[in-house]
């Protein structure tokens, strides 16, 4: 924030109103009365303005599988300032030794297939005595999904609860299933084909007793009539499906490969866009401050997929990151200009991001391998076990 007022104090002093402090260059260069504005900005008109963003967004792209939209659900956590207001609503994480620094916040993200828009995402606190699940966020997402949409989640979401709650939201799933959980539901199967690709099978899917004691929410009655499908990687591994599309096993597979696209969407928001990072201090602010991430997030994309039509290639083949940097440079940290000229500099950032196009990319020929990260600055701020971090009320 201090830097962006500098900014403007330095090189661009048109922006501001002709007055006397302006002319004497007497003007403070505090932040003060720019954060007193974000603070007066209402939370639920950033949101509705995210929202909008998002869905046109989302509308004016094509539909993907059999001409419906597709939704890929995820989960992810993000550490906040260890502030008295945030330590409240997202309580640290706790062991023997006492309470963590850092507020852990918890969020769900929807992200569409086609044009790769996020929807608004769910927040909610990890730890303490409101936390939620991501069983509970999914359900409440769904709720935003566009209704009639098919839902993709990996194994965390094959669960009969959040099943039950997409399809009670007007919208069809595909999730992966653990092989315990598959197993014990092929039992009571009936098997429809068997092909070279795989083995499949329908099924009227009904919680067990334990789902009913620990959702107490769920009617006595609920079901969800799906197929389950065994598919047959490339690998020889087995792909272990649940679904209530009715598709065969090859080409639910080949759908559900498209679900490890929200982990390089999820990295671009939260590593590229730095979202990772943010240091607001209060949950309002750190709200608002996601929303607009998820603003900017979702123009990005659809900057990247305006110029891989130009590039003759699909969005995903061009560079996130270069399309980022090529926004910031061609469009944002630009002077103000007529409706022309910023017309011709949007033609030149469309032109510049249709070269970030990503080489070609060989499978692994070598096992995954887990790095330790860097040191961070924020190293030296520890406490000790069981120090309080809440100021007394």
């Amino acid at each position: 924030m201090a830097s962006v007022i500098k900014e403007v104090l330095t090189n661009h002093k048109d922006l501001l109103p002709a007055n006397k402090r302006v002319r004497e260059g007497t003007l403070s260069e505090r932040s003060g009365a720019y954060s007193h504005a974000r603070k007066r900005l209402p939370l639920e008109t950033v949101r509705a303005f995210a929202e909008r963003v998002s869905l046109s967004l989302i509308e004016s792209s094509p539909a993907g599988f059999a001409g419906r939209r597709t939704f890929l659900i995820d989960g992810t956590t993000m550490t906040l300032s260890p502030t008295s207001p945030l330590l409240d609503a997202y309580p640290p994480a706790t062991n023997q030794h006492g309470e963590s620094v850092w507020p852990i916040l918890m969020l769900m993200v929807a992200h569409e297939l086609q044009s790769g828009c996020a929807l608004i995402p769910e927040l909610g606190a990890k730890y303490g005595p409101n936390n939620t699940s991501e069983a509970r966020q999914a359900a409440a997402i769904g709720l935003r999904i566009p209704t009639g949409s098919i839902v993709m989640a990996d194994a965390g979401f094959g669960i009969f609860q959040v099943a039950h709650a997409m399809v009670l939201a007007g919208h069809d799933i595909l999730f992966r299933l653990t092989k315990t959980r598959f197993e014990s539901m092929r039992r009571r199967a009936k098997i429809i084909s068997q092909t070279a690709h795989g083995m499949r099978y329908r099924l009227k899917w009904t919680p067990s007793a334990k789902e009913h004691k620990t959702n107490p929410d769920l009617p006595a009655d609920a079901s969800v009539m799906i197929e389950l499908h065994e598919v047959k990687l490339e690998t020889g591994e087995p792909l272990y499906l649940v679904t209530t599309l009715e598709i065969a096993s090859q080409a639910a597979g080949e759908l559900y490969r498209r679900r490890y696209d929200v982990e390089h969407d999820i990295r671009d928001m939260k590593i590229s866009m730095g979202i990772e990072n943010i240091r607001a201090k209060s949950d309002e602010m750190v709200q608002k401050e996601l929303l607009c991430s998820v603003v900017a997030y979702n123009l990005v994309v659809e900057l990247r997929r305006e110029a891989a039509k130009l590039a003759g290639v699909k969005p995903r083949r061009l560079s996130f990151t270069g399309t980022w940097t090529t926004m910031k440079i061609y469009l944002l940290q630009r002077t103000p200009c007529s409706a022309s000229e910023w017309l011709e500099r949007y033609e030149k950032a469309l032109r510049s991001a249709a070269n970030s196009v990503l080489p070609n990319r060989p499978g692994r020929s070598h096992p995954r391998q887990a790095h330790p990260r860097r040191a961070k600055s924020t190293k030296f701020m520890k406490q000790k076990a069981k120090e309080p971090t809440r100021k007394p009320k």
